[in-house]
């Protein structure tokens, strides 16, 4: 799923530079497409860094700028659409696409929670029957540091 949305969000980003590329060369033109180049390529972008996040909070936060970019994606390509800048045609599957990357993510962003729960449970529980089982040495790891015991 994490390749499948990195190939998805490149392509749309390739899908915005060629849709900007048609703009007419007049003031509007250039302001909606330097407003959708930003926020339309900032998707894909902005999900690769939340792939790389350092904690849990950094990879949902990140997640939360990637669906603020496609819900702002949507609205200048509503707005070029509205204005007939570009034959509409063109434009609604990049409206479809941006909105189904807004829906998703939501739901998606809670993942890493869940899992994060789940993995903090099982490694306490790991370390807890390790440690009922067998008399620690006189080096014993603990999850937080390492600490000599005396007996």
């Amino acid at each position: 799923m994490e390749r499948d949305l990195k190939i998805r969000t490149k392509k749309f980003a390739l899908e915005i530079i060629k849709i900007v590329s048609e703009l007419p060369k007049n003031s509007a033109g250039f302001e909606l497409g330097k407003q959708l180049i930003r926020s339309g390529t900032s998707i894909g972008a902005n999900y690769r860094s939340a792939l790389r996040g350092r904690s849990r909070a950094e990879f949902i936060s990140k997640l939360s700028i990637v669906q603020e970019e496609a819900d702002e994606t949507v609205f200048w390509l509503e707005l070029i659409e509205e204005s007939e800048l570009i034959n509409p045609e063109k434009i609604r599957p990049l409206v479809k696409e941006a909105n189904e990357l807004t829906a998703f993510l939501p739901r998606w962003s809670l993942i890493p929670r869940k899992i994060h729960s789940t993995l903090t449970f099982m490694i306490h529980s790991i370390f807890n029957l390790y440690t009922s089982f067998i008399k620690p040495s006189p080096f014993s790891f603990h999850p937080s540091y390492l600490s000599l015991h005396t007996s």
